[in-house]
């Protein structure tokens, strides 16, 4: 028996690449969220074609109220809305999951890739686990993997894909488009995508295999700000100090708990930003 969570954001999704695509209630939101099923749909159906018993879907992306499941494969159960414990990954800490696939994943803050950010859309100009830039990806393999959980599909655009290979050299991935700046980007049709996708979950299901717990902590985390104030602002929550004039840290002992800090930094800071000037 083997279950696969997949872990569905939207930015890395097909023909995404504009911010009102991927914002709740735009036009542009409705007309990319059947893409997005589409992406996520291939991803089950590649599961299953690889021998998976069970799927369960993650919403992952803003208000985590974005899929459309009214078109998604039958043999699934989605887990929808915010305010989850483990956010992206919610899902992964009841131990039950052989494997967790990042679905329409992006690159970082401060990096090249179509709409790359870490959490926050903005305000976020960098953010270094351990001394290397993350993305969500790699903080979000840090978690998983202390309870035992390998990555076992990426898909995003062509720059995430490459980030993937540093924090999960292992899973297959499937690039639906290439980057051209953070919002252009070359698209592939969503059938074409769709059969991309199918194909690397098909191969990604063979290395759902739980594996003992990998804590490797303590961590630092280190969080790069675009404006002084909300460095200050950040330092609001505990253990977190300010170590530049837009720069602050903490070292949590595992990753459990540094991602649940970080959710509770950007938290402070999106809620610190002014209009207009941020």
């Amino acid at each position: 028996m083997s279950k696969i969570l997949i872990s569905a954001d939207m930015e890395g999704a097909t023909g995404v690449t504009w911010p009102a695509d991927v914002l709740p209630g735009t036009p542009q939101w409705e007309r990319c969220r059947p893409m997005f099923t589409s992406d996520v749909n291939a991803a089950i159906a590649g599961f299953f074609d690889g021998g998976a018993d069970e799927v369960l879907v993650n919403e992952a992306h803003w208000t985590m109220r974005n899929l459309l499941l009214e078109q998604l494969d039958d043999r699934v159960q989605m887990l929808t809305g915010r305010h989850k414990s483990l956010s992206m990954v919610e899902g992964v800490q009841h131990g039950d999951v052989d494997g967790i696939a990042y679905v329409g994943y992006h690159t970082g803050a401060g990096s090249e890739g179509v709409l790359a950010h870490t959490f926050l859309a903005n305000s976020l100009t960098g953010v270094w686990l351990d001394g290397v830039r993350a993305s969500e990806g790699l903080l979000n393999s840090f978690v998983v993997a202390e309870y035992g959980v390998p990555v076992v599909l990426v898909t995003g655009d062509d720059l995430t894909c490459q980030d993937a290979q540093g924090y999960a050299p292992q899973a297959p991935t499937a690039a639906v488009k290439d980057y051209v700046s953070r919002y252009a980007a070359v698209c592939r049709t969503p059938s074409r995508t769709a059969q991309d996708i199918r194909a690397a979950a098909r191969k990604g299901a063979a290395l759902a295999v739980r594996h003992s717990p990998r804590v490797s902590g303590p961590h630092e985390v280190v969080m790069e700000f675009d404006a002084e104030h909300l460095a200050g602002a950040a330092t609001v929550v505990p253990g977190v100090e300010r170590t530049g004039e837009r720069r602050v840290s903490y070292t949590a002992p595992t990753m459990y708990e540094g991602i649940r800090c970080f959710k509770a930094v950007t938290t402070v800071v999106s809620n610190a930003v002014e209009e207009t000037y941020g």
